[in-house]
């Protein structure tokens, strides 16, 4: 009988090592690249997909954890896990795993752009071409556009799936002032007439470095940038005009130019505590929601340069040793419908990474009842019509070495 009883145990611990090993297989299981959509969403039932990037925007994690999460929850059976983590110490993990030769790492999808992209891209990082997969990137993205095939002036060949869209805007206190600089000789002037309650975060902060790229594409223009070689030498004889106009403000910015806030949560921080009258964003409306949150006056009001400011897309990219390819090409997917996007545009007030030329009257229609209103927004329109190119990647760390030799505490 106890010789029984061990067999009956001894077979159902076989039977439920191999349930598990079955399970883990559907968690990890080897993606086919000749999968068409269909099979790929067979493929990510019961998937866990983890989701890497920043978790500093409260309004974006709301997004992620109460709508797109639920979403795909409900419609594939995937489970979203959010994790958040500054891109410097995604990339690490990235690195570190390759080296390891882990095949199955632990990073699904990547929230990711610019330099980044192209050193995970370079360095093989990256699971791809990801783009040809995706049904909604083929009905209401434009393939051609520049911001689609190119980030930060690197080819994106597919590798990477449009999450949404950035712009510069600058943002003052209607009820402390007026004046909304047009270009950067009125923004010296402004600063001038507000000394000490001006600045911008220290570079390499993503918000500075746009900033400092906006002031030189004014001074100097765009268009020499995106086939320049990437030497120091000729990038400082490009920007001196700019860097002799960085040390000319110097003197009228916050501690007069000798230190500058880290971050820009620092500089929003020191604007609603009145201790600044001007800030800034590359997400054109999520000032929005500081307002809606009391954190920024009723009265915070956006303009932008009368030549346009930079803009960007921020991306969507799979990690080469993703165990959940099939879950997380879905999930990619799903962000492109209208309904997420629309629905990220409404509670984090970020642009849409669709085109609205290529929606029904029903998607537009979500679209329109979610766009931010109220005084100071710029039109969405008038945005697209002022974009500027984002500085090519491969000069993004050369410019911020030069500012830091030629222009801090100069």
């Amino acid at each position: 009988m106890k010789n029984k009883a061990i067999k009956c145990i001894s077979a159902l611990l076989v039977s439920c090592m191999i349930f598990m090993l079955s399970a883990c297989g559907k968690q990890a299981a080897e993606f086919d690249p000749n999968s068409d959509y269909d099979s790929i969403v067979e493929q990510a039932k019961g998937q866990t997909v983890t989701f890497y990037g920043w978790g500093g925007n409260e309004a974006n994690n709301r997004w992620i954890d109460t709508v797109l999460a639920p979403a795909v929850q409900e419609k594939y059976g995937i489970t979203l896990q959010r994790v958040p983590m500054d891109i410097e110490q995604v990339m690490a993990k990235l690195v570190g795993e390759k080296q390891a030769g882990k095949e199955n790492g632990s990073i699904d999808m990547i929230w990711i752009n610019g330099e980044n992209f192209y050193s995970a891209k370079e360095n093989d990082l990256l699971f791809g071409p990801v783009t040809g997969y995706l049904p909604n990137f083929s009905k209401y993205v434009d393939a051609e556009a520049d911001n689609i095939r190119f980030d930060y002036g690197y080819p994106t060949d597919g590798y990477e799936s449009p999450y949404g869209n950035n712009q510069m805007v600058l943002i003052t206190d209607s009820a402390k002032t007026s004046e909304t600089p047009k270009n950067a000789a009125e923004f010296l002037a402004f600063a001038k007439a507000h000394p000490g309650r001006v600045t911008y975060p220290a570079l390499p902060d993503f918000t500075g470095r746009t900033f400092v790229v906006n002031l030189i594409y004014n001074l100097v223009g765009y268009e020499q940038f995106q086939t320049m070689e990437a030497q120091k030498e000729t990038v400082r004889e490009a920007i001196e005009p700019a860097l002799d106009y960085l040390r000319e403000l110097n003197p009228y910015l916050w501690n007069q130019g000798k230190t500058f806030p880290a971050t820009s949560a620092q500089v929003d921080t020191m604007f609603a505590d009145g201790e600044l009258d001007l800030t800034m964003s590359c997400y054109p409306y999520t000032y929005l929601a500081e307002v809606e949150k009391g954190t920024f006056p009723a009265t915070a009001h956006s303009f932008i340069f009368e030549n346009g400011m930079a803009a960007d897309t921020d991306f969507i990219a799979v990690a080469a040793n993703s165990p959940h390819k099939a879950g997380a090409l879905v999930v990619m997917n799903e962000v492109l419908s209208p309904e997420m996007q629309a629905a990220r545009l409404d509670i984090a007030k970020i642009c849409p990474a669709i085109d609205s030329a290529r929606m029904g009257p029903e998607e537009q229609t979500l679209f329109e009842n979610a766009m931010p209103s109220g005084g100071g927004t710029i039109p969405l329109e008038e945005l697209n019509e002022k974009k500027l190119p984002q500085m090519p990647a491969r000069l993004v760390p050369i410019i911020e070495e030069i500012w830091l030799e030629e222009v801090v505490g100069k």
